[in-house]
């Protein structure tokens, strides 16, 4: 959105309020997931690290990285390039000083930025599970909320360079990302990446090269009922994003809330029914990834695409991602509890590629390509290294004892589940 997209009426201002307000359901959904995937001798130190997580984030935000990500207050920093004024930061006013007198679309932008970088830094928890440190997520969660989300942001959703591709090089409307599946998905799935080489596998996952041990979560109830509670924010963040950043009239919602469901239930079949083929039965974790997968590809799809190819786009999401979770774990050693780095990153990659195939606009192939090439070539370098140097003063990893007797006990001196017995995984013999 520019500083000269049209005011909001007192109507739509109330609708995206609403919209915002449902929007941290697709937290708490992530959440349980999260949890739910991870061991149940780490249950209780996921839900208070979500919680931690997002609280760090909102601060940070709120004291610094809004201002990088405002779009609304002059012109912001900026370089030359081509004979072009790109900007590349925003120039806020710091600690959000002014905020209640700014106008309405500008307060509702904002309020979808927090939202979104708290999304966006609880999907790296969930890879982490079960060997990731409380205090290195949090130190995370700042960088990410005060670094590296606020830029993301700026370039995509208000005035920045991305989001210029098409006045500046008349590549379709620049870049699109109405529900953040670069901005949030992408980025949070990268950080996930990020996470998971740094800190390594958890222990005895791969006892041998080329051998993987199955450490399946352990609550199915809380992985799939955070599914359906997540639906509800991604329809929110979804029909808001349309609003908010593609400009969408309060007439085009119902289609961007069906193609948001089309996407997820087609992902979700086509998951079933490859899980259904490979293994002889449907597998419930992979299936929730496939649903997830296919939310994640709506939130770049769903305002763009007709309802068939938010079907079509979900499809391919939930085919490819349990065959990658699959390949990341047994053919690159990547141990990742939460599959965000196939549910997030592959799968916000794969909207944000379909949403410049779809677009009925020429040329914004070319600026979803980019923006894909920006998200690969500059952020995952800068996470990687800010998260290597994080590593060296705050180590991600627990010490070996805190991993075998659970990371509430380490952390927390208390369990999720204090009247059930917790037994030791073979894998500490």
């Amino acid at each position: 959105m520019t500083s000269s997209s049209p005011m909001f009426s007192d109507t739509i201002f109330a609708l995206v309020l609403v919209l915002l307000l449902l929007a941290p359901l697709s937290i708490v959904g992530l959440a349980l997931i999260n949890t739910g995937l991870g061991r149940s001798r780490s249950a209780a130190q996921s839900i208070l690290g979500s919680l931690a997580l997002v609280s760090a984030a909102g601060l940070v935000f709120a004291l610094f990285g809004a201002t990088f990500a405002d779009g609304f207050s002059g012109a912001g920093h900026t370089f030359s390039l081509a004979g072009k004024t790109w900007s590349w930061a925003g120039t806020g006013p710091v600690a959000l000083s002014g905020f209640a007198t700014e106008t309405g679309r500008e307060q509702l932008s904002v309020l979808f930025q927090f939202l979104a970088v708290a999304l966006a830094v609880l999907i790296p928890w969930g890879s982490g599970a079960d060997r990731w440190r409380m205090p290195a997520g949090i130190a995370t969660a700042a960088v990410l909320a005060g670094l590296v989300f606020p830029f993301v942001a700026h370039w995509t959703w208000t005035t920045g360079w991305l989001a210029t591709l098409g006045a500046n090089f008349d590549m379709g409307v620049g870049f699109l990302d109405g529900g953040g599946a670069g901005a949030v998905h992408v980025l949070g799935g990268l950080s996930a990446l990020a996470v998971v080489w740094i800190a390594g596998p958890r222990r005895g996952k791969f006892p041998r090269e080329g051998l993987s041990t199955a450490m399946p979560g352990h609550n199915a109830i809380y992985v799939l009922f955070g599914c359906g509670v997540a639906l509800v924010g991604w329809l929110a963040f979804n029909a808001a994003g349309s609003l908010l950043w593609l400009n969408a009239a309060p007439a085009a919602l119902p289609v961007v809330a069906l193609n948001t469901w089309l996407s997820a239930s087609a992902a979700l079949s086509a998951t079933f029914i490859i899980t259904r083929v490979r293994f002889g039965k449907p597998d419930a974790s992979l299936c929730a990834n496939g649903w997830l997968a296919g939310l994640v590809t709506s939130s770049a799809c769903a305002g763009v695409v007709t309802p068939m190819e938010a079907l079509v786009t979900g499809f391919i999401a939930g085919l490819v991602t349990p065959l990658l979770v699959e390949f990341l774990e047994l053919a690159v050693a990547l141990d990742d509890p939460s599959g965000a780095i196939s549910v997030h990153a592959a799968s916000g990659l794969w909207g944000l590629f379909a949403a410049g195939v779809f677009a009925p606009r020429q040329g914004q192939l070319a600026a979803q390509l980019v923006g894909i090439a920006t998200l690969l070539g500059i952020v995952l370098p800068l996470v990687y290294l800010l998260f290597w140097l994080m590593n060296r003063v705050i180590p991600f990893r627990a010490d070996a004892d805190g991993e075998r007797i659970g990371m509430d006990l380490h952390e927390l001196g208390g369990g999720a589940y204090p009247e059930f017995v917790v037994h030791r995984d073979d894998s500490y013999r």
